[in-house]
């Protein structure tokens, strides 16, 4: 049984109801000595706040797209197949562009909670060793006869962790809110890609590759990437290309932003951090050595070349935007960096606060992305 499916969910509402009602039915007809009496009494009372509380849990996960799977929760899945040492820029000395097509055959998603146009499929990364899950939403001018020539941009977006690849879509609603804006102009036609991140059961990979561990930037930003781009009208240029996160996904939206301007031409961090520590149980906070190199801003100030990247930073004072100062502080032209102070009191770190900023979000990588 599906851990976010509606039965699921009807099973526990059903189970609090029955715990409720034994108490109420049976409390002054337990028989027996009294302490007979009494421990009867307490496991009924026991029964009702377990199961309250596992009520509680699947509302919340299945509102803030935490985890997808009972292997997620469990901390038991495990994605990665291979985890080759592939180098500095993640590809094993190999050029992707020029290897076979990677066309992925896709179907609707069957979970309505992410909205109407969500397409998924399970790709296998043949450079990265990772396999997942990756869903993709079409722009409503993608089959619009008068862009049949068209390539469009594209948006990769992370979530947070714990968090679902889900989430974009059944949490921050950002096909909903993006359609009519397309639509009418306002934003453009951005195809969305949402692909899996938690990749090695309840530890987070901090969007790295680290040999003998997992590719996961190889990953999001190699194998990802060329399967969007072999399968859909898709532009294949880095100025036609972004990535964007929260909280931990935000991190990592920054990160590989910086680290690949070949790849993306714009990052979107949303309550991120820049230290991998943020996330203390994140394989790139093991070490010092590991903590800097995949640091954004120790990448920004030891940077040969500054990056052509721009960035997009909001948070609260300590809650992402401190770190979007310092990235401001650090950044060389042509690297560019726009922060965004999020007030005390408007949501804290929460899926509501982001889900506002989703239109913002997209009129100012509008004005980035090439399209």
């Amino acid at each position: 049984m599906s851990l976010t499916g509606t039965p699921f969910l009807l099973i526990t509402i059903a189970l609090v109801v029955v715990a409720l009602g034994l108490p109420l039915g049976l409390w002054g007809r337990i028989g027996g000595p009294r302490l007979v009496r009494h421990a009867t009494r307490f496991l009924m009372l026991l029964f009702a706040q377990a199961t309250a509380i596992v009520m509680v849990f699947v509302i919340v996960n299945n509102a803030n797209g935490l985890f997808d799977t009972w292997a997620d929760l469990l901390g038991t899945g495990n994605h990665v197949k291979a985890a080759a040492d592939l180098g500095p820029d993640g590809t094993g000395g190999r050029t992707p562009d020029q290897g076979p097509k990677t066309v992925a055959k896709f179907k609707p998603t069957a979970d309505k909670r992410m909205g109407p146009g969500v397409l998924e499929t399970q790709l296998k990364g043949h450079i990265s060793g990772v396999e997942g899950e990756v869903y993709v939403w079409l722009p409503p001018q993608y089959d619009d006869p008068a862009y049949k020539d068209k390539k469009f941009p594209v948006v990769e977006v992370l979530p947070g962790f714990p968090g679902s690849a889900k989430a974009w879509f059944g949490t921050l609603e950002v096909n909903t809110q993006l359609k009519p804006m397309m639509q009418r102009g306002e934003v453009a036609p951005f195809i969305i890609v949402a692909p899996r991140t938690t990749l090695l059961g309840d530890t987070d990979t901090g969007c790295a590759n680290i040999p003998g561990k997992v590719n996961a930037d190889t990953w999001l930003s190699v194998d990802v990437r060329k399967m969007v781009t072999d399968t859909f009208r898709a532009d294949d240029r880095a100025d036609g290309w972004a990535v964007a996160g929260y909280s931990a996904g935000a991190h990592c939206a920054a990160r590989l932003a910086v680290a690949h301007p070949d790849r993306y031409r714009a990052g979107v961090s949303l309550s991120g951090y820049n230290d991998p520590a943020g996330e203390p149980g994140a394989l790139t906070a093991k070490t010092p050595e590991l903590r800097d190199a995949n640091n954004p801003l120790k990448m920004l100030e030891h940077a040969a070349t500054p990056p052509k990247v721009a960035l997009f930073v909001s948070g609260a004072e300590t809650d992402g935007y401190q770190g979007g100062q310092a990235l401001k502080q650090a950044a060389k032209p042509p690297t560019t960096v726009q922060t965004v102070l999020i007030p005390a009191g408007a949501g804290g770190h929460g899926t509501a606060v982001w889900k506002r900023q989703v239109p913002d979000v997209f009129k100012w990588l509008t004005k980035q992305v090439a399209h």
